[in-house]
């Protein structure tokens, strides 16, 4: 039987998402540990996205198949008795066979934050990248404006030896003033390694009048990693949510005052 599973971790202690043969310090290993003990034999869970090590998540999505013959809301109350505090399962469902939680997706939202004040936020600051200065927000959208779209971002890829595609688009990037903060809200079909903190780390420089906003053409067509600014820090970035077509169906179909399928 195919399950979805929904969780949430702060990354601060792990090297990202991804089971690696060099430590037990991933998202990927510990979920799987537990999921192996309670199936007694190995289980291999499916992420939709490898978050980096550092990165948090809301509510990353992934799937496995089991043999259980618990209950989806027993499967979930066992991992959590089970996992590690920074770890939490938030929903169990099953789901049909052919739901994969990496090639079905269509889209991710993240979200960066960015710590303006002088002051050191002592409880939150493994969730922002505590700046200290204030930016210039309206430089930042229109630096942002610039780069939402369908466009070849391998200027601000990570991955120096990438072959593959690095055409994505960006559906959504807003720069939120808040009370001390800056948030960065990006939504797209999907993101290559680093592209996010490397966005981040640009529109920072704008923000600080570094460069202007009207670069970023010019960084897009360099098609160079050396055009983009600096990495951002992990601690600031948190994946939001994962979108699914049936997922999407679902919310229009409340929103218009239906029921799951669309009836009254």
């Amino acid at each position: 039987m195919n399950y979805r599973f929904e969780i949430a971790y702060d990354g601060s202690r792990y090297e990202g998402w991804q089971r690696q043969k060099k430590t037990e310090k991933t998202i990927q290993g510990k979920i799987e540990a537990v999921l192996s003990r309670m199936e007694e034999r190995p289980v291999e869970i499916q992420g939709a996205g490898r978050t980096d090590a550092g990165v948090h998540a809301l509510c990353q999505t992934a799937n496995a198949r089991l043999d259980s013959s618990k209950e989806p809301e027993e499967i979930r109350r066992y991992l959590n008795r089970y996992l590690p505090e920074d770890i939490e399962i938030l929903k169990v469902s099953r789901v049909d066979d052919r739901f994969h939680s990496r090639f079905g997706a269509v889209g991710k939202r993240y979200v960066y934050r960015i710590g303006t004040d002088d002051r050191k936020d002592v409880f939150r600051r493994k969730y922002l990248f505590h700046l200290g200065e204030e930016l210039d927000t309206d430089a930042m959208q229109r630096a942002a404006a610039r780069l939402t779209g369908t466009h070849d971002f391998r200027s601000f890829c990570g991955n120096p030896r990438m072959k593959k595609s690095t055409v994505r688009t960006i559906t959504r990037l807003e720069v939120v003033r808040e009370e001390h903060q800056v948030k960065l809200v990006f939504e797209g079909d999907g993101f290559l390694q680093y592209m996010i903190r490397i966005l981040a780390g640009t529109l920072m420089e704008v923000g600080q009048h570094l460069r202007p906003a009207e670069s970023m053409e010019e960084i897009l067509a360099a098609m160079d990693r050396t055009a983009a600014g600096p990495t951002a820090p992990a601690c600031g970035l948190c994946l939001e949510r994962v979108f699914y077509p049936e997922d999407i169906r679902r919310t229009e179909n409340k929103e218009n005052g239906g029921g799951e399928n669309g009836e009254g």
